[in-house]
């Protein structure tokens, strides 16, 4: 059976970046399953995993446009400390929620002085061309559940 919308595909993948930088892996733990057609996983991985079936094995490079989009300038911002609230003060690396315009933004803490706090609202992953190392281990159709409420 093919991947196609409204399959169950179940895969191992891992990946890296376009320098072979180790990103993430579901090798040694349990294996991806996902919904194919949901856009429950990013564009580029899916376009490549359509018409696969179980026991395909293949590598893709995603563009940043297929991925997790390019990195956005304006999502960067020093701020004053004032504008923390709290009685710790955040480390860098932290993840932070801040409020927006549009609404709530997860934000990392990268850097940090006396008067100032700089966060960064791009996806870690933003910006970055990926390689996926994929194994297709099983296909299925989605039962008329997992189509109504997702799996």
């Amino acid at each position: 059976m093919d991947i196609a919308p409204s399959r169950v595909a179940t895969l191992h993948f891992t990946l890296s970046d376009d320098s072979g930088q180790h990103i993430t892996s579901t090798r040694g733990h349990d294996p991806l399953v996902y919904m194919h057609g949901n856009g429950s996983i990013i564009s580029g991985l899916e376009a490549a995993l359509e018409g696969r079936s179980a026991g395909d094995t293949f590598s893709v490079d995603i563009p940043p446009e297929r991925g997790f989009g390019p990195r956005h300038d304006s999502l960067v911002q020093t701020l004053p400390r004032s504008m923390f609230t709290g009685t710790v003060t955040p480390a860098v690396g932290e993840k932070l929620r801040a409020q927006t315009e549009k609404g709530p933004l997860d934000v990392v803490v990268t850097a940090l002085d006396a008067e100032h706090i700089t966060v960064d609202g791009n996806n870690p992953l933003a910006g970055r061309t990926l390689r996926a190392d994929v194994e297709v281990l099983a296909v299925r159709v989605a039962t008329p559940q997992e189509i109504q409420f997702g799996l």
